[in-house]
């Protein structure tokens, strides 16, 4: 059975991964923004190898939330599932960084490099991520006017690319990206047209199972099907050029294969 950190379980795709894991007999750590998001969880607490607490909006929380998952012992994989929509306004964060840069893309950075090193990485994408810009200037949008979905958009492209790199710096790793598609959870909206089981199943299948078809990294899938991602994605100097910036914003350098603090 595998031991399973789902970030964002207490709403929406989450806590469909979670719940799923569990009724399977997985081992999962549960996350909450929050004790009162915590406490909501309820019984599925219970059932849980515990649960960590930190706004993934804050670096700082961040860190702190490494440090509660490592102290509950190795994990064999993470869904990286916490997520923030388009917003309307350039919200910053407290460390100043747009929040949906640090929720969608810096705290699965920081995640990554801080949590001893797992066997899996699933990275939560979307379709959109088609629609970012594949430019590494101002991702930060302190120089631009504010776009909501464009910096959507972004985030999507820059967490796919993520995982992407993080397959070719840590061969052993499987590390992918996921497309659960435009479902509805309170992220997507009561109109969205895809399934919703099939939201999180391919996450969960990832992260478990033996299939060899599963036995893949660096593969951006959409209902257990691999398809192609943006072009960036694959671009080896796209891909070195996001890390550079996520150092360079968290601090955090991104460890090497070799390194024993983060195996």
């Amino acid at each position: 059975m595998a031991r399973v950190l789902v970030t964002g379980s207490t709403t929406g795709l989450g806590l469909a991964a979670a719940k799923a894991l569990l009724d399977a007999g997985h081992g999962v750590v549960l996350h909450a923004r929050n004790s009162q998001r915590a406490a909501d969880l309820g019984s599925l607490a219970d059932r849980a190898t515990g649960v960590a607490i930190g706004d993934l909006a804050d670096l700082n929380e961040t860190r702190n939330l490494a440090k509660q998952v490592n102290a509950l012992g190795q994990l064999d994989a993470v869904i990286h599932n916490a997520a923030l929509p388009a917003e309307p306004e350039r919200i910053p964060t407290a460390q100043g960084h747009a929040r949906v840069l640090a929720v969608n893309v810096l705290a699965p950075y920081l995640l990554t490099v801080l949590v001893r090193r797992p066997s899996r990485l699933v990275y939560l994408s979307s379709g959109l991520h088609t629609s970012g810009r594949e430019s590494l200037d101002d991702i930060d949008w302190t120089a631009r006017p504010w776009n909501g979905r464009q910096a959507y958009s972004d985030s999507k492209l820059f967490v796919t690319a993520l995982a992407a790199a993080v397959a070719r710096r840590w061969p052993e790793v499987r590390s992918n990206a996921v497309d659960p598609g435009w479902v509805p959870t309170r992220m997507g909206g009561a109109t969205a047209s895809d399934d919703l089981t099939l939201g999180h199943e391919t996450q969960v299948w990832l992260v478990t199972t033996d299939d060899p078809a599963a036995a893949v990294s660096g593969r951006y899938w959409y209902h257990q099907q691999i398809v192609r991602p943006a072009r960036a994605v694959s671009d080896r100097a796209f891909q070195d050029g996001l890390l550079q910036k996520l150092m360079t914003i968290t601090g955090e350098p991104f460890p090497s294969i070799t390194d024993p603090a983060r195996a």
